[in-house]
């Protein structure tokens, strides 16, 4: 089988399936355009964001059996022409749950204990201790909005803070030991903190808006690591001005280019969020870790091998 590979990740991918008999090439650079004229060729691709599989590029590739994605989410390809075209779909969100979920708790306590600003204050002569008395997350109510691989792997980790998790999924029966399942309204009325760890999709594009914000029936702290456009940005920066949301903790945002690589435009809503106190910005990296980047390259191999080895 021939798999083109059009995003550089580790190098196990390769060597693994390489060794298993399978013919991967590599094209890192290629545009849009230069891969759609050799795409025929090949019955595999494994991509991260670079290039859009769309319903022209996934017409084209004629002889395409699978689609491995170094990631989680899938909305940069036309799930709805692949599944017509009975290209089979792999993603790997268990190779970078657990970086997700540290990422999740690093960040909500640099907010809430004001750790960031204390550093730096320190670090040009300025000694403030009231000023920056911190939040505990003992005793709070954790909302979680989609519980899978992320969202569990969150709960985990919450589990020795004292706090009580809950969340609201669109699937029934999730409950486990770490993590309460409620209506989204129940969620609405007792969270203290949110989290989002969802799939962008028709559904959940711009989720978080003024009319979800004003359903909360707390001040709250706001964290988002699944995808910018979950969230409407400019509902975030009102709702921090208006004392709403008590702060951001932001690893994706809504004006990243569909690469992740960097961000398309730049606009008075952005320039309030960098310039806050109350909001930490990170650049699409909870999934980012040395460990997670092993971890994915080996759920795409291993996934790959068990439908595709003859």
């Amino acid at each position: 089988m021939k798999i083109l590979q059009l995003d550089k990740n580790h190098p196990l991918i390769s060597e693994q399936l390489t060794a298993k008999g399978f013919v991967v090439e590599e094209d890192h650079t290629s545009t849009y355009d230069e891969v759609l004229e050799k795409i025929s060729d090949y019955e595999g691709i494994i991509i991260r964001s670079r290039i859009p599989l769309d319903e022209n590029f996934l017409t084209k590739a004629s002889h395409l059996k699978f689609i491995a994605r170094v990631g989680a989410g899938m909305e940069n390809i036309d799930l709805k022409i692949a599944d017509k075209l009975n290209i089979k779909l792999i993603n790997s969100p268990e190779g970078n749950r657990d970086s997700v979920a540290e990422h999740v708790v690093g960040m909500l306590l640099i907010l809430m204990n004001r750790l960031f600003i204390a550093s730096n204050e320190v670090k040009n002569g300025i000694w403030k201790r009231e000023e920056n008395r911190g939040d505990e997350l003992l005793g709070k109510t954790f909302g979680i909005i989609g519980y899978g691989n992320m969202g569990k792997a969150t709960a985990k980790r919450l589990s020795g803070f004292g706090v009580e998790v809950i969340f609201h999924d669109i699937l029934p029966n999730l409950s486990d030991e770490f993590a309460t399942q409620v209506s989204l309204a129940e969620l609405q009325k007792r969270a203290d903190i949110l989290s989002l760890h969802i799939p962008l999709t028709d559904e959940t594009n711009y989720l978080i808006d003024e009319s979800f914000i004003s359903k909360m029936a707390k001040n709250f702290y706001f964290i988002n690591t699944a995808r910018g456009k979950n969230l409407k940005t400019k509902a975030l920066v009102e709702a921090i001005e208006n004392g709403k949301i008590l702060g951001a903790c932001l690893d994706v945002l809504e004006f990243e280019k569909a690469s992740f690589e960097n961000l398309e435009i730049e606009n008075q809503d952005l320039t309030y969020l960098l310039d806050s106190e109350k909001v930490i910005v990170t650049p699409h990296i909870a999934g980012w870790t040395s460990q997670s980047k092993e971890k994915l390259a080996q759920v795409i191999v291993d996934k790959i091998l068990k439908d595709f080895l003859l």
